[in-house]
């Protein structure tokens, strides 16, 4: 008996050693690819560097502007992930509160547009906003960020939903009696105690926000405003693609995303149990 649970134990950790190495290995290739030439690369994307160097690196934040773009990728995720977080709650305490048959259907419709792909609406929805009301011309910072807070609020809600559910009318019913109103009751009451699943939220969103490309590519038409990943284009031409910065660039752009998602992966898993269980 024990030799078998030794061997399972032994089996166990050699399949979670062979999916560590599949899903690390291309940010391995990555790295060690961000130091070479193109030359190299094509040669032998999987051998060592001979040298190190960050000329690539310097390179490659020149030519993508890494400041500008670095800004606005920053204030669209943020800006977007504290309204989706601001709104989404809100929209979640009310359904919770307010339990009417147009609250319980309103929020199944919202949970049901979650299965509805993107790429079915993005023609109609750039048509709509672009060529009829103008605004990818005249806002497509702000329109960014309100597409965003659109497309984000379903998965938040019906998260902060399953939560709110689980937090005592009795602690809302004593704010009302020591005076409190109710958007002081949410405010200073609910929201605190949604801090866990707030957290999750925002780490979701701020991994999607900041990796996206499809749709910033599409309202984002001028390049004082395209964000990170939108910026890779200038690496691209039509018959060949600048690996040497291309590649460095890709790792400017997802170390910031994969430090911050380091730090806050352990809120991730927690505030899915929470909000799966509750």
């Amino acid at each position: 008996m024990e030799m078998r649970k030794l061997a399972s134990s032994v089996l166990l950790y050699l399949l979670l050693a062979v999916v560590f190495v599949l899903f690390t290995f291309p940010f391995f290739l990555v790295i060690i690819n961000s130091f070479k030439n193109n030359g190299q690369i094509l040669e032998n994307p999987f051998a060592l560097p001979t040298s190190y160097s960050f000329r690539q690196f310097r390179q490659a934040m020149e030519k993508m502007d890494f400041l500008v773009s670095f800004k606005n990728t920053l204030v669209i995720t943020g800006v977007s992930t504290v309204l989706i977080l601001v709104f989404s709650a809100m929209t979640a305490y009310y359904l919770v509160r307010n339990k009417t048959r147009f609250n319980q259907l309103f929020f199944s419709v919202m949970v049901a547009s979650m299965i509805i792909p993107f790429q079915s609406i993005m023609i109609p929805l750039i048509y709509i906003y672009g060529a009829k009301l103008h605004l990818i011309d005249n806002f497509p910072t702000l329109l960014l960020i309100v597409l965003y807070i659109g497309f984000g609020s379903a998965l938040s809600v019906f998260m902060y939903h399953g939560f709110i559910k689980s937090i005592p009318l009795e602690l809302e019913e004593a704010s009302y009696i020591d005076g409190c109103t109710a958007r002081q009751t949410f405010f200073k009451i609910v929201l605190p105690m949604l801090a866990p699943t707030s957290m999750t939220i925002a780490i979701l969103n701020v991994l999607w926000i900041w990796n996206d490309y499809l749709l910033p590519s599409l309202v984002l038409t001028k390049p004082q405003y395209y964000t990170m990943p939108v910026k890779m284009k200038v690496f691209s031409g039509t018959y060949m693609n600048n690996w040497e910065l291309l590649i460095p660039a890709i790792l400017l752009t997802i170390l910031p995303i994969l430090i911050a998602y380091l730090f806050g992966q352990r809120y991730i898993i927690r505030g899915v149990m929470q909000g799966a269980i509750k």
